[in-house]
């Protein structure tokens, strides 16, 4: 079986990122793959939180989720602020195994601050917001490490 940016994301993911949730969501006919990013924490002094969408919670353990979302310029439809972070692939091309590599890398870097702000934000009963951040150059830093090995590409999947 050929290597797709679906399959080599997993195993990637599945293999540097253990620790964490990590998902993976291909939208077929959007022409998009977004990778889900979720992070719990326990909510020690029953703080009442809000979500996004204003749904308050007292629960013990809380859960936080995010994603990126790797999108086809031509064919892709969605609302940018609907995720941490939006990046392009060349259609059938697909995406530069560089920026995959270093996207697995940087995402290991964003999910342990993440973390760690999350347990920081519970315990700050004056913080007022808790957000993933998600720094582009960063990330392409990262991916320029890897660009050592050649511009080789990982295909989007065939249907």
């Amino acid at each position: 079986m050929k290597t797709n940016i679906l399959t080599y994301l997993d195993e990637a993911l599945t293999k540097k990122i253990p620790d964490y949730d990590v998902a993976l969501d291909w939208d077929k006919k959007n022409h998009t793959i977004e990778i889900v990013l979720r992070l719990f924490a326990e909510n020690k002094a029953k703080l009442t939180i809000d979500d996004a969408a204003g749904v308050e919670s007292e629960e013990e353990i809380i859960e936080f989720e995010d994603g990126i979302l790797l999108f086809n310029p031509q064919k892709s439809k969605f609302e940018e602020t609907d995720y941490l972070a939006v990046l392009p692939y060349e259609g059938k091309k697909g995406m530069p195994k560089a920026m995959l590599d270093g996207l697995v890398d940087y995402l290991q870097l964003v999910l342990d601050e993440g973390q760690s702000d999350l347990l920081d934000f519970l315990a700050d009963e004056t913080a007022e917001v808790f957000a993933l951040t998600f720094d582009h150059d960063v990330l392409f830093s990262i991916m320029n490490s890897y660009k050592k090995d050649g511009d080789s590409y990982i295909s989007y999947p065939a249907y």
